[in-house]
């Protein structure tokens, strides 16, 4: 029997403090530093397997969904049997983190980052943005500079991947680059969607800008907004260092995504799916359960209860948020939850 003693930190991080970019100061640094990841999908899970092994002292790790099958093509921190629970990907995450790092502090958050819970986001040295629309991109950026906190947008779909560091006081915000979110038809995940080589490529070059960031050398962050497409190997750069005087959040200190006026009650998920925001309203998962039970399929753990009916498919997590499958339209996915759980 070989016994399990403690592996030191000169020991784990041995071949990245022999790199002279970081050295024993840096990595002391990385080890003091606290960071949070907002979204664990393709590029969250990496992010948060990448900065875990680095050493990075804490982490915090907020998502709002579940682990589906559809996920283990490209999320690396699950598996099989996260899909088969359902297990909120936070919590899934936080779990395999502390089986190869069990040094550094992780914190899952199973929660929809909105103006309402951006408290989350407090207490951390760095943002890192690995979420699925430019709503809560927004909300991070009107968050990271009121609050002057350092963030890294990223985002990835089919081959291509994007991402660019936010410096605030320093660089351009996002809204400097996008003064408005996409419109039209914009590809996703579930249109378009997505090779795990472009996630955890894309993700690793943010975890490069965040350690950058985290050992003090800030001198030799990327200041452009880097896109590439693997597939047709098209790379592109724009300058990121000029702020517009005229954007809001840097330019004039208007924060309209931190203050909920730009923020719908309901927002699509991007795979036929609704999520209802409720909050504020816990539930009781065995009490929910008798009372759909009639009505259609139901089975819950402790951190969400699953209900099907007809060809919807419902996820209800402990605070009353819900996602709906199975429809596109807010006002279908209004009636069933109203109908279900609750006006």
């Amino acid at each position: 029997m070989f016994s399990n003693p403690k592996i030191s930190a000169s020991e784990r991080y041995s071949r990245q403090i022999l790199f002279t970019g970081i050295g024993k100061e840096g990595q002391q640094r990385l080890g003091a530093s606290s960071v949070v990841i907002v979204g664990c999908g393709a590029i969250g899970s990496a992010l948060a397997g990448l900065l875990a092994r680095a050493g990075v002292g804490k982490l915090r790790i907020i998502d709002r969904d579940f682990v589906e099958p559809s996920n283990l093509q490209r999320q690396v921190l699950f598996d099989e049997q996260d899909a088969l629970q359902s297990t909120p990907k936070s919590v899934a995450a936080a779990r395999k983190v502390l089986q190869f790092n069990s040094s550094i502090d992780v914190e899952s958050q199973v929660a929809d980052l909105t103006p309402e819970t951006v408290g989350l986001l407090a207490g951390s040295d760095l943002i890192l943005d690995a979420t699925d629309n430019f709503e809560t991109r927004y909300l991070i950026n009107d968050y990271a500079v009121k609050t002057h906190t350092p963030w890294i947008y990223a985002a990835a779909v089919g081959a291509y991947g994007t991402t660019m560091n936010i410096v605030p006081g320093e660089t351009a915000c996002l809204a400097c680059i996008f003064p408005a979110s996409p419109h039209g038809t914009v590809e996703t995940c579930d249109t378009a969607g997505v090779l795990g080589p472009a996630v955890n490529l894309i993700a690793s070059i943010e975890a490069i800008e965040a350690l950058k960031i985290l050992s003090g050398a800030r001198d030799k962050l990327r200041r452009t907004l880097l896109s590439f497409d693997l597939w047709s190997n098209d790379q592109s750069e724009i300058i990121s260092t000029k702020r517009r005087p005229e954007c809001d959040p840097c330019g004039k200190n208007i924060f309209r995504h931190l203050a909920g006026e730009a923020r719908p009650q309901i927002t699509l998920c991007g795979r036929n799916s609704v999520q209802i925001h409720e909050r504020q309203r816990p539930v009781d998962f065995a009490e929910m359960s008798s009372r759909l039970a009639p009505h259609g399929t139901v089975k819950y753990n402790d951190m969400v209860l699953k209900f099907w009916r007809d060809s919807y498919e419902m996820t209800l997590f402990l605070d009353g948020r819900a996602i709906i499958k199975g429809t596109t339209d807010p006002a279908v996915a209004r009636t069933l939850y109203a109908r279900f759980v609750g006006s």
